[in-house]
């Protein structure tokens, strides 16, 4: 997780100072932004890691940075700073997606153990989406033809029918099919299917 980033979110300049030795001193890497607004508008932002928050920030809150994170496809994992006052938007938070919530005046334990827990969620997060690239990657190299014998296997049509819906031979279909089945490096029918379905919805895995 060396490569890893911490991005710690806090208005308050004593504390961020603070959090940011506490952070550096357990071995992680840090950048740290006065505001969500400032964390937004960094070029390095969409560093793998973690981020961790007040919730209660002018100008943009916690809250409001979850969504915009969310709506702009971001799936990091978030830690919220609270005061006991804000335990009710740290709750709407966590229904949110937000992985955990802690009250100040917090256990710095508490604190590091939330990170590294974060971090951990990140790499795994990075991991699927790395291969979630890759498969979508292996469908773009299929042919037209390819991706409507494609949409035809998911929608579980035998080859013959398959021939029949699209006007071409059963020798066709199968040299359609074998291609389909190494272009995506699949060892069955199954393992296509698990392929595919891993990176698009049920609904648009099939012809309407």
């Amino acid at each position: 997780m060396a490569d890893q980033i911490v991005h710690l979110i806090d208005d308050d300049d004593g504390v961020r100072e603070a959090l940011t030795l506490l952070l550096t001193e357990s071995g992680f890497t840090v950048r740290s932004y006065k505001s969500g607004v400032d964390f937004l508008a960094a070029p390095r932002a969409q560093e793998p890691g973690c981020i961790v928050s007040d919730i209660r920030m002018p100008g943009l809150d916690g809250l409001e940075l979850q969504s915009s994170l969310r709506a702009a496809g971001s799936n990091a994992p978030i830690i919220f700073i609270t005061g006991h006052g804000d335990v009710p938007m740290a709750v709407q938070a966590l229904r949110a997606g937000a992985l955990d919530f802690i009250e100040k005046p917090f256990d710095d334990d508490h604190l590091l153990a939330s990170i590294k827990r974060a971090l951990e969620a990140s790499l795994r997060i990075s991991v699927k989406d790395a291969a979630r690239q890759d498969i979508e990657q292996r469908m773009a190299t299929l042919t037209p033809r390819e991706q409507e014998v494609l949409e035809c296997l998911m929608a579980g049509r035998a080859n013959k029918i398959i021939a029949f819906d699209l006007n071409m031979s059963m020798r066709t279909v199968e040299v359609h099919r074998a291609r389909i089945m190494q272009k995506m490096k699949a060892g069955s029918l199954s393992e296509l299917v698990r392929l595919v379905m891993s990176v698009k919805p049920e609904d648009d895995a099939t012809p309407r």
